[in-house]
C-alpha cells in the first residue's frame, strides 16, 4: 500500500513538473516524463532488496552504477551552471531555465559525452534494476533506456537547430550516453 501512495505522489509530483512538456510530445521532456516515472517504479518496486545480501557480485555492481549516477549528476550541473549560460528560447517554452544554455558546454564530462545528465539516469536506472531482476523490471529497464535514447534523440535535433553546425560537430566528437560505446 505505501509504495502505491509513493508511486501516486511521485507521479503527482513528475505531472506538475512535467505538464508543459506532456503538452508536447514533440519536445525532449515529453519522453523524459517516462523516464522518471520508470525509474520511480524501478525504485519502488526493489526497495526492499537494496541491502539484502549488499555485497554480492551484482549488489556491488548495482552500488557502482548508482555511484557513478550521483556523479554524473553533480559534474554535469556544475559544468551546466559554469560554462552554459543561459538564453532564451521562445520556441522551446517547456524546457526549464536551467536547460537554455546559450553556450555549447564542452568541459568535464561534456568533454566525453553529450547528456551526462542522462547518463546519470540511466546509470541509476540499471542500479535500482540490479538490485532484484524480474520479468516485470527487465522490462521496466528496457522501456526506461528507451524512453532515455527517444528523449536524448530529440533534443540533439532541438540542438543542431539551436546551436547549428557546431553541436552536429560535437555529437560527431562525443558518444551520447558512454564515451566510445553508446
Amino acid at each position: 500500500m505505501i509504495r502505491i501512495v509513493l508511486f501516486s505522489l511521485g507521479t503527482l509530483i513528475f505531472t506538475w513538473l512535467s505538464r508543459r512538456a506532456l503538452m508536447n510530445p514533440g519536445s525532449h521532456g515529453f519522453y523524459r516524463f517516462f523516464v522518471f516515472e520508470g525509474i520511480l517504479l524501478l525504485v519502488l518496486l526493489n526497495h526492499p532488496y537494496w541491502f539484502v545480501e549488499p555485497m554480492s557480485p551484482q549488489h556491488l555492481i548495482s552500488w557502482s552504477f548508482l555511484l557513478v549516477s550521483i556523479v554524473f549528476i553533480i559534474q554535469a550541473l556544475l559544468m551546466f551552471k559554469r560554462e552554459g549560460g543561459y538564453s532564451e528560447r521562445q520556441d522551446m517554452p517547456e524546457n526549464f531555465s536551467f536547460e537554455n544554455t546559450a553556450h555549447l558546454v564542452e568541459t568535464g564530462l561534456y568533454r566525453y559525452i553529450r547528456h551526462p545528465m542522462y547518463s546519470s539516469l540511466l546509470f541509476l536506472a540499471w542500479g535500482a534494476f540490479l538490485k532484484h531482476i524480474t520479468p516485470l523490471t527487465s522490462m521496466l529497464i528496457l522501456a526506461v533506456s528507451g524512453f532515455l535514447t527517444a528523449c536524448a534523440r530529440v533534443e540533439e535535433r532541438e540542438n543542431i537547430r539551436f546551436f547549428g553546425s557546431v553541436y552536429d560537430e560535437y555529437m560527431q566528437r562525443t558518444g551520447m550516453f558512454i564515451p566510445r560505446l553508446f
